[in-house]
């Protein structure tokens, strides 16, 4: 495996999440409580926002893989320190949960960062989010994946949003996104009978995953459509994604396209990338990118 690169700015440390750089502009990130099934308590939902925040801000990372270790990606929340904070009124304590460092500051003690579950099912950012889902995704790791890029699934995966079965909601994101990605019957479904057993097939006739793939091919397969991503113009690639996420999350296509145009395009046109990707098409050579200053 490559070696940490230099950065300007160290990555953030998260509780229970392994951080790496398997391959040049790539960080991929593995929750790791594999014992919980990769559920997150509020100290690691703060931190990977963090982390997401940190991966926006370094120039020279240009995709961003998630997955989860053992056989789960993601259960959802931490149920036990969620009955605790509901028993006791406040965050947990570390002995009675989990050894990760409680959130101090004030906007710190909400369960969740505005950037939604695990930093990401309310996400908006700058650059793309992989998840490759090797196991078991519900609750709050299927409102992640609902807002990540781009979704790859292990045949061993299963689904479901089983909030209302507990007595809670699904609302770090997922709800609006769903209905919009689903349709309002299927959206319904998954939303209000609470089933957990829905199939990577499934999924992928939903539009809810982009391709089912063997468990021991499937981290290759994300990181090979990161290093596709990060082998194209690092510009071209946010701005694609601002229109793209402008016209699924705030407007019309009209308004949309309009936005983007007059706001992050006007930063990349004639900028070098944009010049170099013209040029190097003309003269029939592989472009040689430059980290994005957008």
């Amino acid at each position: 495996m490559p070696s940490q690169p230099p950065f300007k700015v160290p990555p953030p440390q998260v509780p229970s999440t392994e951080i790496s750089f398997p391959r040049p502009h790539v960080l991929q990130i593995t929750l790791s409580r594999p014992r919980q099934l990769n559920s997150i308590p509020v100290p690691q939902h703060h931190a990977l926002a963090a982390l997401y925040d940190w991966y926006d801000a370094e120039p020279s990372l240009r995709c961003a893989v998630l997955t989860g270790s053992g056989r789960a990606f993601c259960a959802g929340a931490d149920l036990k320190e969620w009955n605790v904070r509901n028993t006791s009124g406040g965050p947990p304590t570390p002995s009675s949960v989990t050894a990760a460092p409680v959130p101090s500051s004030s906007s710190e003690k909400r369960p969740q960062p505005s950037s939604g579950f695990g930093g990401l099912s309310n996400r908006s950012g700058k650059k793309p989010v992989i998840a490759a889902v090797n196991g078991l995704c519900y609750g709050g790791g299927m409102e992640m994946i609902i807002n990540a890029d781009l979704v790859y699934a292990s045949t061993t995966a299963l689904f479901g949003l089983p909030e209302v079965t507990i007595g809670v909601v699904a609302i770090a994101g997922a709800l609006p996104r769903l209905i919009k990605a689903v349709g309002r019957q299927r959206a319904t479904e998954m939303a209000l009978l609470g089933r957990t057993n829905y199939t990577p097939d499934q999924m992928l006739t939903w539009g809810l995953v982009n391709q089912v793939v063997a468990p021991e091919r499937l981290l290759d397969t994300a990181l090979a459509a990161a290093e596709a991503i990060c082998n194209n113009s690092p510009d071209a690639v946010i701005v694609s994604r601002e229109g793209l996420k402008s016209g699924w999350e705030v407007l019309g296509p009209v308004e949309a396209t309009a936005l983007v145009d007059r706001t992050i395009y006007r930063k990349m046109e004639g900028a070098e990338n944009m010049t170099e990707g013209v040029k190097s098409f003309v003269e029939k050579r592989k472009p040689v990118w430059v980290d994005s200053k957008l």
